[in-house]
């Protein structure tokens, strides 16, 4: 379009004002850049990834938060896991059927498994209903946290899920095979009605299979969703050398291990007990039968038992591995605070030998700060050397403050807790050695040897 011109003359001189356009064309807005786009589509995808999980949770029963929701849960449980074996164990009972299944050691299987589901029910979802799916994870948009790591917790999520049918899908296996023989024991009316029972007790048992370790599971995904902020913390000691904001990001992350323990601490108790009563049953009723015990129709105590101490692994294991990384960050301040003393006088004194400046030259080509920190902690390896990038302070107040924060960071490890007690490795081994005490009691008071 063409543009207006305004002349005005005065005493026989044209003065031109500014080109004034007759029609303002307003500004074009500007094309988004590609990170931005990238993302979106970061967190997109941490949504729907959270959505489904939020939905696996929704179809077990974990997700309690209206009174509708609630019943139907617990209707479905009661009905599933506990109504349906328990009828499909009458229907099945027959005078003469104790090599192919013992009706007492079938009940308490029953109930043992039932307790565990439940408790995992009753914890989970009441954390759940409270602080929903983000917040539970502390994946929550408004932390600060999710447009950095939203990749790494993708990842993880969809590990755990992975981890989840890694290890039901063998035991309901197991549970079909074990089934399958001792349909060929116990005689029905009918191959239908055999075929039915087979299915009912299948499908019970893989549902309340997968409650109990979707439980653990979830505690266990919690747990590694931490380690990544905790990897992160590992290098901001080589970028940020304001110990305030070191101290500030400490502070949060224990905070959050405060939280974790605390809602997950009454699980945890309650898993452990439950644990060791149902297989401290199983030890009574294996060594007070006075019949004969094969895998046919004492198989169902292995299979359980396999579940239940896959659980108990993945909690311990999840904690410990969390405990321990927070462990380390003391480790890791101090050999920060070492390196970042040692090149602050090596500053100061620039008069050095030519071994010295050799050894110097040679450290630093190491690289910068380096972590690797394996699954095994009998394999774990963290070590630092000479930071490059970072501006080595020559004042002593920077030291006093580096060693005030080595001296909290030493003092105030963190960890998951139960009721005070640390999980790491010590606890695990008294565990350990209390859970074999109690054996070795219950098999001296059970296993009676009589002379010849």
């Amino acid at each position: 379009m063409a543009e207006g011109h305004i002349q005005i003359q005065v005493g026989g001189s044209t003065i031109p004002l500014e080109n004034t356009p007759l029609l303002k064309i307003p500004d074009l807005p500007q094309e988004p850049d590609l990170p931005d786009d990238q993302e979106i589509d970061k967190e997109t995808l941490l949504d729907k990834t959270l959505q489904r999980l939020d939905f696996f949770l929704y179809f077990l029963g974990f997700n309690q938060s209206t009174v509708w929701s609630f019943l139907l849960s617990w209707g479905v449980f009661l009905v599933i896991g506990v109504l349906f074996p328990v009828v499909m164990l009458e229907l099945s009972n027959c005078p003469g059927c104790e090599k192919g299944q013992i009706k007492s050691f079938e009940i308490g299987i029953v109930v043992s498994q039932a307790c565990l589901a439940a408790a995992s029910l009753i914890c989970l979802s009441h954390n759940l209903r409270k602080y929903g799916i983000r917040k539970f994870l502390f994946v929550d948009r408004y932390s600060g946290h999710v447009e950095r790591f939203s990749d790494q917790y993708v990842q993880k999520i969809s590990g755990s899920v992975r981890l989840l049918v890694l290890w039901v899908l063998p035991c309901c296996l197991l549970k079909t095979a074990r089934e399958i023989i001792r349909i060929m024991y116990v005689h029905h009316e009918s191959w239908w009605q055999s075929a039915a029972i087979l299915l009912v007790f299948v499908f019970s048992w893989t549902y309340v299979t997968a409650i109990i370790l979707s439980a653990c599971v979830l505690f266990h995904l919690v747990c590694n969703l931490q380690i990544i902020h905790f990897d992160d913390y590992g290098k901001l000691l080589e970028r940020e050398p304001d110990v305030i904001v070191l101290l500030q990001e400490h502070a949060r992350l224990r905070y959050y291990l405060s939280k974790i323990s605390h809602r997950f601490r009454i699980y945890l108790l309650l898993q452990f007990v439950i644990v060791t009563i149902s297989q401290f049953m199983t030890l009574f009723q294996t060594t007070g039968y006075n019949g004969i015990i094969t895998f046919i129709n004492g198989g169902d105590f292995a299979v359980s038992s396999v579940v239940q101490v896959v659980g108990i692994i993945l909690c311990l294991n999840a904690a410990a591995k969390i405990s321990h990384r927070a462990q380390g960050i003391g480790a890791l301040a101090g050999r920060w605070h070492a390196l970042m003393a040692c090149s602050a006088s090596a500053d100061a004194c620039p008069m050095r030998t030519s071994n010295s400046i050799g050894n110097l030259q040679d450290a630093n080509k190491l690289g910068s700060f380096h972590i690797d920190s394996s699954e095994s902690d009998l394999e774990s390896l963290d070590f630092i050397t000479t930071p490059t990038n970072t501006q080595l302070a020559s004042y002593m107040s920077s030291y006093h403050k580096r060693l005030a924060l080595v001296m909290y960071l030493q003092s105030n490890p963190g960890g998951i807790t139960i009721f005070g007690w640390t999980v790491d490795r010590g606890l695990i081994n008294t565990i350990f050695f209390i859970e074999l005490s109690l054996v070795t009691f219950v098999l001296g008071k059970t296993i009676v040897v009589t002379p010849e």
